[in-house]
């Protein structure tokens, strides 16, 4: 199996979050612009929640996402695993992940949900960094095109990348790290798959912790949002949201029952009745993690797909496929991009879609992992992280159908794997 590192996730409960962010509504509402209570000034208070919390979830990000790597990579092997079948598995997950991210970029540049009534929404949401010298930052961020982009890709020093934010290096140390790992002598590489698994589970846990603390963050985020702009804020950000869903539905609808129809299987749309309870529990629990086992049963017993392929394919998806995340990175990248009122030339935008492929295959697959990874392109592209707070307000109901779409495309690939390999029966009798 592709990923026992994979620990179960213990979900979050979304009705915290949607209570806080109706109240935080509410309050900032009754608050207006001003901000104040009697004599005192609350905006900094809620601006100082939303900081806070955005800063907890920016401080996991390096050892989650190495950590996360290092074993998801490891386990694969150096046997047989990396052979016909995990090629085939990988091109597709590139492939899909890819196509999801220009959904994506297709539909944000056709509505454009971060301009309104011809100007950017960065005022209706509360964005405080200057527009100057955020154009200023993302020119010097990706003036110097692709390839430095790529180049960029292998550290000169580790260390300082970590340090730095230059996640990209740290992404392909991890990859390197990963693959090695198996091939040097026991004991030293069980002593070292020890370590990077055990920082794994921890640091899961610690996200987890700082999920708990996302209703607070809500609050303050949408306190002030509301306060400062009223609730003409809600307009740009549910246009947004609207582009997420539509992206996911062009995705789970169009796009996957048609690559599955080109690689020769009958009947694509059947997936849907079989994995009906897994993406069910997806959908509750956001986390793909945890709904692997259930994925599992559904994929061999309703998909009729085998046990050689369900339980290498759909691990190895849930440690390193996530479609439906790269697709709202994307997404939310460029939103963000529009309200602060940047014209990106192809190549930044390019970049953005090669940041969204690689960082959504080194996220963990836990609740909100897509907003640690938000925070990578961000700094990537030159972006402030403040940016964060604003897709924070919705984060929680996308997460659902992000993480049912990156189920639904885990099972497509088994079933396609499965198809390929010359399997009968597939989706029969579904």
């Amino acid at each position: 199996m592709a990923a026992n590192h994979v620990p179960a996730s213990r979900g979050i409960n979304a009705t915290p979050i949607l209570v806080a962010m109706v109240v935080g509504a509410l309050v900032g509402w009754g608050l207006g612009p001003t901000g104040h209570l009697g004599t005192l000034d609350l905006l900094p208070v809620f601006e100082t929640l939303g900081t806070l919390f955005i800063n907890m979830l920016k401080m996991v990000v390096v050892p989650l996402i190495a950590a996360s790597i290092i074993t998801g990579v490891a386990s694969l092997g150096s046997g047989r695993d990396l052979g016909r079948l995990g090629i085939k598995t990988l091109l597709f997950y590139i492939l899909t992940t890819l196509l999801a991210v220009l959904i994506a970029l297709t539909i944000v540049n056709f509505v454009r949900p971060g301009i309104v009534n011809g100007e950017p929404a960065k005022a209706l949401l509360a964005l405080e960094a200057h527009a100057e010298s955020v154009t200023a930052a993302v020119k010097e961020h990706t003036s110097t095109g692709v390839l430095d982009t790529l180049l960029g890709l292998v550290p000169a020093n580790i260390v300082e990348a970590a340090a730095g934010n230059k996640l990209l290096g740290v992404m392909f140390f991890s990859v390197l790290f990963g693959f090695f790992l198996p091939r040097i002598e026991m004991p030293y590489r069980q002593t070292m798959l020890d370590f990077w698994q055990a920082l794994f589970r921890v640091m899961m846990r610690i996200t987890e912790f700082v999920m708990t603390l996302a209703p607070i963050g809500v609050f303050g985020l949408t306190a002030r949002v509301v306060a400062k702009s009223g609730v003409h804020a809600a307009g740009p950000i549910f246009a947004f949201g609207a582009c997420v869903v539509t992206g996911i539905a062009v995705y789970a609808l169009v796009v996957v029952p048609l690559l599955m129809r080109v690689a020769g299987v009958a009947h694509p749309y059947r997936l849907f009745s079989a994995m009906g309870p897994a993406l069910l529990t997806a959908f509750s629990t956001a986390s793909s993690a945890a709904t692997l086992p259930l994925s599992l049963e559904c994929l061999e017993k309703r998909a009729r797909v085998s046990e050689r392929i369900a339980s290498f394919v759909m691990p190895l998806g849930t440690s390193i496929n996530h479609a439906g995340s790269a697709l709202y990175e994307c997404a939310g990248a460029m939103f963000l991009c529009q309200a602060y009122g940047l014209n990106l030339t192809f190549g930044t935008q390019f970049t953005v879609v090669i940041l969204a492929l690689i960082t959504s295959m080194g996220i963990a697959s836990i609740p909100a992992a897509s907003l640690v990874a938000i925070a990578v392109i961000l700094t990537a592209v030159g972006l402030p992280p403040e940016g964060v707070g604003v897709l924070l307000v919705l984060d929680r109901i996308l997460d659902m159908l992000r993480t049912s779409l990156n189920v639904f495309a885990d099972a497509a690939c088994s079933v396609i794997v499965a198809r390929l390999e010359g399997e009968k029966g597939v989706l029969a009798d579904v």
